[in-house]
């Protein structure tokens, strides 16, 4: 297993290295964009009205399909217990992607709107796709007031670090004056809604299928480091028993001798 995890991950390490900078510089400029325009050009930008009735926030839970990775999965379901727990009583659905959230979760009565299972053995953009398509209708059609992304990001091969990050709506740079002061001023055409059209529903598809990608590099290594340690402990316990075995034969050999000798000595 820790060949087999060896060999897939730099598979997935290639592939998510190719597409974080895209993803990256798409929600900088988008982000930038949404600091200077009228969120009202786009409703993916749109945020709840104060006097609006509250909607509950839909939590995409990332996780694996398979075990024996160590931690991989319990801090996925920590974490998303936290956010939860942490809502101030507010509603909470969830969009399950993995085996082992799914068989956590669905069995504890939480709102689950859509399961997605078995797809990191042949993971596709159509993947991220199918993720986006769901979350951008429930957040048009006023089903939720967010969408949250729970995932394990790749580091290393020794690090993964567990991710909340808001899909939608989509949040403008918090500092109009440092943070987006190398965007240039746009001129649109054919206009801002037109672009939005085609550029933001692209944005939630990328980030999503970059979600997945990290997740699965970070399963990997997981999965590596969890099964070279468990090599090296299985290494360690045979060193241990055989040395407990050598040291009880060598006491029985001992005895033995003596009861010869003894017994020898008797007649």
């Amino acid at each position: 297993m820790k060949a087999v995890a060896a060999s897939r991950l730099r598979k997935a390490q290639d592939r998510i290295l190719g597409a974080r900078p895209f993803a990256v510089q798409m929600r900088r400029v988008l982000s930038g964009l949404a600091a200077r325009v009228d969120t009202a050009a786009h409703p993916l930008f749109s945020r709840r009205a104060p006097d609006a009735p509250a909607r509950p926030t839909l939590l995409i839970v990332v996780t694996a399909d398979k075990g024996l990775c160590g931690s991989f999965n319990t801090n996925i379901i920590k974490e998303t217990g936290g956010v939860i727990t942490g809502g101030a009583g507010a509603e909470v659905s969830l969009g399950l992607v993995g085996r082992k959230g799914r068989d956590f979760f669905g069995k504890r009565g939480f709102d689950v709107r859509f399961e997605l299972i078995n797809i990191f053995g042949q993971l596709r953009y159509s993947h991220g796709q199918a993720i986006a398509r769901a979350v951008i209708e429930a957040f048009t059609g006023d089903e939720v007031e967010s969408v949250q992304l729970v995932y394990n990001e790749f580091k290393s091969v020794l690090q993964q670090r567990v991710v909340v990050d808001q899909v939608l709506p989509i949040r403008p740079l918090e500092s109009s004056t440092d943070a987006t002061e190398w965007l240039p001023d746009y001129l649109y055409e054919p206009g801002p809604a037109a672009i939005f059209d085609t550029l933001v529903p692209r944005h939630v598809e990328i980030q999503c299928y970059r979600a997945l990608l990290e997740s699965a590099a970070a399963e990997h290594a997981a999965r590596l480091t969890a099964m070279e340690a468990a090599s090296n402990n299985a290494t360690d316990m045979i060193e241990d028993l055989t040395l407990y075995m050598n040291k009880v034969r060598q006491a029985t050999i001992t005895r033995e001798i003596i009861e010869v000798v003894s017994g020898a000595e008797a007649l």
